[in-house]
């Protein structure tokens, strides 16, 4: 007999959810503001020990036959609490069952999978193994889709079976060795997302060679800074590309950056063939003087990639991956996200960024199809995009679903047909990621994934076999473990906050920096966790909720003391942009004279005209309800824009160094309207 049939028991409140998605089911018109009232009213009285409010919970038909339920069964473990901790106490045996799982094919293959006796810093995987991560990426069956892609203004789509990117792929690395290029050569990519760039990407690491990717988005002066670190020798780009309705001219940017030769690709941008410099390579011809050699193999420790880390200031991180990481991408995809074969997986990025070569891996060696898009994503041509070309895996940032929900671009698309929505970048808000589910009826599940260059996937994520709440992760990545400490280093308990390390190893973590010292910058000075081991910083704030969920609070160094009280820039922000004039926002501290207390200052994208002082008292009052009446906006500015990097993370550095630098203009704090 249940005795606690009432709105203040979790079963109650979970049932009372999964029939109003029935009706909204049946009722696609209702408004989404209905629906974001009824699941605040439903679970109203959820108490924090009873976890964070499910939106979404697997049937146990679909746990079943995910990737991880299988994996489940294979292990002989009921929960997936199980199956995590037995992949944090048992790695060798996790990551072989990964690597079996994913067919990852060696020319030799290894003595063991793990061998811990350079230790959890530096240990060696896959010893005495000679392999190539590219050959994994073109396993599966040739006719198979490898590539979907659209563009900006068009509604013709571009299918490229395995095969095709396989045969070009090949003729990209033979083109390379006929022109001299030999293993070890760092070659850069500085272009959109295309089905050349992948072709480009895999021919490089299949010759050998070492990709240094580079977000299209950087100036002349990033990009010759990013060239001296990856020590180029040659660079892929594109004569000219359209975004947005806007020209860009990437190869006047290669040659004004004193770039090495170049292999320079037609693009879509219109007009006649940019004149190109003695030296430099048309694609086409790359391709004719290509044929196809074997693959370069060799240790799986050799680089294959260069990234940067997305720093606002400063030498930007040089990190690389090796024909290791890919194996990361790629479990993670398969067990995180769901990515089966068959499925077609779009997330809107860049090569520069690491979710361009995260999506490349992740697909190809899941067997899936990728779905790459021409054009800003926070439109309805790529809205349509996504339903015409079948996604059934997407991949989001917070700040994309907000436009998306701002602009209404996806009213007219129907994506039913996606099964799995996943996002990164930056903590998401709870009330728009509510909205992104409601577009599939509530099928599909949001997975958050919070990881980075630096491991080569996430480190805190999501499953589909776990109950789905909006703006909530729910499991450390497989593989691989967390601890969450407290300024006085101790283990938070359950609705605590502090700082995430990471206890390795895990494949995929880092072990070296080109331009840094990697044990300086991850492991000294790190507490020990609380069995003794090793730590590895990441610098996130995490808190832990009741019942194994997590929320992320954004970067350590985004948290601010007002008052003697922490609290972080996310936190602040998500009040903030529940108001109705306000379209987002940026929550920072400065201090005014420089030093003494931290003062909390506002940054605001207003929805039409706002009386800065009329807003920023309202502001005040809802900070003080919902937060704490000690919290005080000191000044309020109203802006065009927030700065964000070409992987869409919010730069509020660059806003605290902004206000630091005009904090003593005449006109005073107070509030400020900054229209750029």
């Amino acid at each position: 007999m249940n005795a606690r049939r009432s709105p203040a028991d979790p079963a109650w409140q979970e049932n009372r959810w999964e029939a109003f998605v029935e009706r909204v089911r049946s009722r696609p018109d209702v408004p989404f503001d209905e629906q974001w009232s009824r699941f605040r009213e439903i679970y109203a009285k959820r108490r924090d020990e009873d976890g964070a409010a499910p939106a979404w919970r697997p049937t146990p038909a679909e746990a079943a036959r995910s990737n991880a339920g299988r994996l489940m069964a294979e292990v002989g473990v009921a929960e997936w609490r199980e199956l995590h901790a037995w992949s944090a106490r048992e790695r060798e045996a996790f990551w072989r069952k990964g690597i079996e799982g994913l067919g990852v094919a060696f020319a030799l293959p290894p003595s063991r999978i793990l061998d811990p006796s350079r230790g959890v810093e530096e240990p060696r995987w896959l010893p005495g193994a000679r392999m190539n991560c590219a050959e994994g990426c073109f396993h599966s069956h040739a006719a198979r889709p490898a590539v979907i892609s659209g563009r900006e203004g068009s509604r013709e789509l571009k299918v490229v079976s395995r095969g095709e990117l396989d045969a070009m792929a090949a003729a990209v690395a033979s083109g390379l060795r006929e022109r001299g290029f030999v293993e070890g050569d760092a070659i850069a990519l500085y272009m959109p997302m295309t089905i050349e760039c992948v072709a480009a990407y895999l021919g490089i690491v299949r010759a050998g060679c070492c990709a240094v990717s580079i977000a299209d988005s950087f100036s002349v002066a990033e990009l010759r800074r990013r060239l001296e670190i990856g020590r180029a020798r040659g660079i892929f780009t594109v004569d000219r590309f359209v975004r947005a309705g806007r020209t860009i001219d990437l190869h006047d940017k290669v040659r004004d950056a004193g770039a090495p030769r170049a292999v320079v690709i037609a693009a879509s941008g219109g007009g006649g063939p940019v004149e190109l410099r003695p030296d430099d390579l048309r694609w086409d011809e790359l391709l004719r003087t290509g044929g196809r050699g074997a693959p370069s193999m060799g240790d799986p420790e050799r680089m294959t990639n260069v990234l940067f880390s997305s720093g606002t200031t400063g030498t930007p991180k040089a990190i690389p991956w090796t024909h290791l990481t890919p194996i990361k991408c790629a479990v993670d995809g398969r067990f995180h996200q769901d990515i089966r074969a068959g499925d077609v997986v779009a997330w809107p990025t860049n090569i520069g960024w690491m979710m361009g070569p995260w999506l490349i891996y992740a697909s190809l060696i899941n067997g899936a199809a990728m779905a790459l898009y021409e054009g800003l994503p926070s439109g309805e041509g790529f809205a349509r995009f996504i339903e015409e070309a079948g996604v059934t895996v997407l991949g989001v940032v917070p700040s994309l679903v907000r436009a998306w929900r701002t602009d209404g671009a996806t009213e007219a698309a129907d994506w039913s047909h996606i099964r799995v929505f996943s996002s990164t970048g930056e903590p998401s808000n709870r009330e728009d990621y509510l909205w992104l589910m409601s577009r599939t009826g509530y099928r599909a599940p949001v997975i958050e994934y919070c990881g980075g260059t630096e491991i080569g996937g996430g480190y805190l994520t999501g499953s589909v076999v776990q109950p789905a709440s909006p703006a909530a992760f729910t499991t450390p990545a497989l593989g691989m473990d967390v601890v969450i400490l407290d300024d006085a280093g101790r283990p938070v308990g359950e609705g605590g906050t502090g700082e995430c390390f990471l206890v390795p190893p895990s494949i995929g973590l880092s072990q070296t920096l080109l331009n840094g010292e990697h044990h300086e910058v991850y492991y000294a000075g790190c507490p020990r966790g609380p069995g003794n081991e090793t730590l590895r910083r990441h610098g996130d704030h995490v808190v832990r909720l009741h019942r194994g969920f997590y929320r992320a609070r954004g970067r350590v160094d985004d948290t601010m003391n007002l008052g003697g009280i922490k609290v972080s820039s996310l936190e602040l922000e998500q009040v903030i942009d529940a108001h109705e004039a306000v379209c987002e926002s940026a929550a920072v501290a400065a201090q005014p004279e420089g030093e003494g207390a931290e003062m909390l200052v506002v940054y605001v994208v207003p929805r039409g005209d706002s009386d800065p002082a009329t807003l920023s008292r309202e502001l005040n009052e809802r900070i003080a309800r919902v937060l704490n009446p000690l919290f005080k906006i000191h000044d309020l500015v109203l802006t065009g824009h927030l700065p964000r990097t070409a992987s869409h993370k919010l730069m509020r550095r660059e806003l605290r160094a902004q206000y630091a630098r005009r904090s003593l203009s005449p006109r005073g704090p107070g509030q400020r309207t900054d229209r750029h």
